[in-house]
């Protein structure tokens, strides 16, 4: 999708692998983060929660978290779309949006990461995604703003967050 300029012009596939247009959340404020559920930080859904609970309650439908489930990453989320989301929902909780099984590295990466990896590079200029739970923030424009770090604490994020939301 090289005519593509802003996250909002993307559609990947929801977790029963219809289409899921971003443009629906234009004019939020996003976090789109590489999911898994078997990695040392899987722990960090419990805190994304909190921080889409947090967030939302203070700035309601300004906001939005979307996951993205990958198994890229030492085979870390084997399992069916129905599985992650059962998963994420008993362990954690979650009720953010945790779309379909993605892939965010290689020929078959979804194309909003290749967009949001070219935007943003990591470290040293690399265009690829080093782990699970690489976090994004995509301002109400559909910029990317930021990149963290898969270490970087979702509880770490909110002041971030909030400053963008409020920004004029």
């Amino acid at each position: 999708m090289a005519s593509a300029t802003t996250f909002f012009d993307f559609t990947p596939k929801d977790k029963t692998a219809k289409e899921y247009p971003l443009s629906q959340h234009k004019g939020k404020v996003i976090l789109a983060v590489n999911t898994a559920s078997k990695c040392g930080f899987t722990p960090q859904f419990k805190g994304l929660e909190e921080l889409w609970k947090s967030v939302s309650q203070k700035y309601p439908n300004k906001f939005v978290i979307l996951g993205f489930p990958c198994n890229q990453f030492g085979g870390q989320d084997p399992g069916s779309d129905e599985q992650i989301q059962e998963f994420c929902q008993l362990n954690y909780g979650v009720t953010f949006p945790v779309l379909g099984k993605t892939e965010v590295n290689g020929d078959k990466s979804e194309p909003v990461y290749e967009w949001m990896k070219g935007q943003k590079p990591g470290l040293l200029g690399l265009k690829r995604i080093k782990w699970n739970f690489e976090k994004f923030l995509i301002d109400k424009d559909g910029k990317v703003v930021q990149r963290w770090a898969s270490t970087s604490k979702p509880e770490s994020l909110e002041k971030e967050i909030i400053a963008l939301i409020e920004k004029k």
